[in-house]
């Protein structure tokens, strides 16, 4: 278990004890500002323990000091205790709350999230001491939890971010992109329309070799040069047999267009 620095604990010996008891029988605001300003470590201590993951570290503190306010406001001088010891949990509670209740791009169950913030504190604890990964067997011991319990727990951390899903992300072919990740327009029935389309009107207008010339490029996806070895002719007589062919298609939907 970690504790605050000698400092932090030492707080209560120079006449803060007295504030707490004053406070505790007065209630009054500018006692409560003093004793937060004097107690500011002990919430930055509190909150540098969630302070490895993408959450502002500025905003922890806030919500560290929300809890030691609450901690103020709650504790009683007459229990005996050190105001450390009570705070301490307070402001642990708060910040659990914050990562259960904010954080979380998907949420699933309370019960689930605290494990799986319990599970991510004991996994970076286990490792910075043994300065390996830690087993899942390991880390559900050291947190008390049955391995499935971790397990899920694990899955469940996935869950505390969201990636947009036009994030340029790495792919496994070694490409950039963010458009694959997710669905695009499928264009392919406005082709199959317009193929359908093209071999209507082709069908009393074109010839045999023009139609041909005509499916090789425009459904084969072949070059012009690759059709020429295709149909026995020059690049060049391939490019004029397709340009006359779109021509005659032209002339034919625009004859029906009008006609309809």
């Amino acid at each position: 278990m970690s504790y605050p620095p000698r400092g932090h604990a030492a707080v209560g010996h120079d006449g803060t004890t007295a504030l707490l008891e004053r406070y505790a029988r007065t209630r009054e605001p500018a006692l409560r500002r003093e004793l937060a300003e004097r107690y500011l470590p002990l919430a930055r201590f509190a909150a540098s323990h969630y302070a490895a993951g993408s959450e502002p570290f500025d905003d922890l503190q806030q919500v560290a000091s929300i809890g030691l306010l609450n901690a103020i406001d709650r504790f009683d001088p007459e229990n005996g205790s050190a105001f450390s010891s009570f705070a301490l949990p307070t402001m642990h509670g708060e910040l659990r709350r914050y990562f259960r209740d904010r954080s979380w791009a998907v949420r699933p169950p309370r019960t689930l999230q605290e494990h799986a913030l319990l599970v991510a504190r004991t996994t970076d604890d286990l490792e910075g001491r043994r300065r390996r990964a830690p087993t899942i067997e390991e880390v559900a011991s050291a947190a008390q939890l049955s391995i499935t319990a971790a397990l899920e727990a694990r899955e469940a951390l996935a869950a505390r971010q969201a990636t947009s899903l036009t994030a340029i992300v790495a792919l496994d072919d070694g490409d950039v992109d963010g458009d694959r990740r997710h669905g695009v327009i499928d264009d392919g029935f406005a082709r199959a329309e317009a193929r359908a389309t093209v071999a209507a009107l082709s069908a009393g207008a074109l010839t045999r070799r023009e139609r041909e010339i005509m499916r090789l490029r425009f459904e084969e996806d072949l070059t012009q040069s690759e059709i020429g070895t295709v149909v026995g002719l020059s690049q060049m007589h391939v490019s004029r047999v397709l340009r006359g062919a779109i021509v005659k298609l032209r002339a034919v939907a625009s004859t029906t267009a009008v006609a309809s």
